[in-house]
This record gives C-alpha cells, structure tokens and sequence, in this order.
C-alpha cells in the first residue's frame, strides 16, 4: 500500500484536517479504514469495509468501521449511495465527477454513467417549475446485457412495485 499511501496524500490531508475540527485525533485504525476505502472504486458497505479491513486488523470493531465512514462522508471524501436492497453504500466523493446509476436486478451489477443529455433536461426541467436543486439522484433498475438474454418479457416489479435488488459488490 505504499504506492497507494502517496497517491492519496490530499485525502489524507483533508481527512486529518475534518477530524482534528472534529476533535479527534488520528489513529492507526481510521487511518486503515480510509486507506482501504480509498484503495477500492467499488461500492462498499460498512460491512464489506469492515471485512476488508478485518482482515489486516482483527482488532477493528463493525462500529469504528461505520463511524469512520460517517467521517469520510462529514469531509466530503465519500458519498453514501442508495440502491434500493435496503442498505447504504460508500462510494468515492472528492475529485470524481457526478455520474447516475444503473443496477441490474438479477444479478446486482451496478453500472455508472454521465449523460449530459439528461443533466441538461434535468436543467431545464427544473428552470420550467422555478425549482432549485441542490442534488439529484438518478438510479435506473432493470436487465444489464448479460442477464438480458435469460430475461424474460415482464420480469421486472409490478409498475407501482419497488424492484427486488440484490447488488454484487467486489466482496460478495
């Protein structure tokens, strides 16, 4: 992880600054969380955090895991995301560009994209009602290619039903 400790010396710095605000000091652990968060793209929840690093510390507990991550949200560096399977996930904030989301419910797959077509709808949308936005969410719910070809017509959820969602992540 050297390579990847020099890699994310703004992180780090940005982190050290939001917990010394806080309070808090640095210890070895959050600085284990956030390098593992930082190492990954992938959607992670505090539990596929916590199992990751559990694995270099066992000492680690599932609640500094989870306050940890809280932490790198307050500081900006991560933003928790949402698929609809019930649980919050942690996905990189600081220097990545805004993209939406697409998950496929049969196998899990999460699938990010940037459409400046639908941004300036969106745009243009809420011009039309006087509307301010201060963030949006897009999250589409379907087949991704693979699963598309065992899929059959009508598959999906009831139109005014929630999707059934199980999303794949690098640990499960």
């Amino acid at each position: 992880m050297a390579g990847e400790k020099d890699k994310f010396v703004t992180e780090r710095a940005i982190f050290l600054e939001h917990i010394k605000a806080a309070g808090l000091r640095r210890t070895d652990q959050r600085d284990l969380i956030l390098d593992t968060f930082l190492s990954t793209e992938d959607h992670l929840t505090s539990e596929d955090v916590y199992g990751l690093v559990h694995k270099i510390d066992p000492d680690i507990g599932l609640t500094t895991v989870y306050r940890t991550l809280k932490l790198l949200t307050d500081a900006g560096l991560a933003r928790e995301v949402r698929f609809g399977d019930g649980k919050t996930y942690y996905e990189h904030h600081y220097n990545h560009e805004h993209h939406d989301h697409m998950i496929c419910t049969e196998c899990g797959k999460v699938i990010e994209f940037f459409s400046p077509e639908i941004e300036a709808l969106q745009d243009q949308m809420a011009s039309n009602f006087n509307f301010k936005p201060t963030h949006h969410s897009l999250r589409l719910w379907g087949f991704c290619s693979d699963c598309q070809v065992g899929a059959e017509e009508g598959n999906g959820a009831a139109s005014g039903a929630q999707p059934r969602v199980r999303v794949k992540t690098a640990i499960n």
